[in-house]
């Protein structure tokens, strides 16, 4: 509980962000968008195409969960720098970043368009239909009667 009291004053100078637990860990949420998430009191934040690259040139791991069957599935979320604890204007600046990156991806859904993430596995193409014979007849249709 000291964790999620920490990030609501963190995140105080950016109105409207809300802080709730979720599935273990918290959720960081503005106009219910989640664009930062707090996992064994790690923050990590949204993260897309134009902003990955300050994560990278600050060397901090992107988020990884264990799915099913073990694999290991990559989100688009990256651990906050260290740094940033201490520097509550750039934190800000990182936060917005955040937010924005989050925006995109639920426009982006909104628009049918699903951004290809790190980590995940395609979708399958759907499977065929199976070949008939030309002189085999179509199965009968079960009856709805009752």
């Amino acid at each position: 509980m000291a964790f999620k009291q920490f990030l609501e004053e963190l995140y105080a100078p950016m109105d409207g962000v809300t802080v709730r637990a979720m599935f273990g860990g918290l959720g960081v949420f503005k106009h219910a968008t989640m664009f930062a998430l707090a996992v064994d009191e790690v923050l990590y934040l949204r993260a897309d195409a134009s902003t990955e690259a300050s994560y990278a040139r600050e060397q901090v791991p992107q988020f990884v969960y264990r799915g099913m069957k073990g694999r290991e599935v990559a989100m688009p979320y990256w651990q906050l720098p260290e740094r940033l604890y201490d520097e509550p204007d750039e934190f800000i600046v990182w936060a917005k970043a955040a937010f924005d990156a989050a925006m995109r991806a639920a426009a982006d859904k909104a628009k049918g368009k699903r951004p290809a993430q790190k980590g995940t596995v395609k979708k399958a193409a759907p499977r065929k239909l199976r070949a008939t014979t030309p002189n085999a007849s179509p199965r009968p249709k079960p009856s709805r009667k009752r």
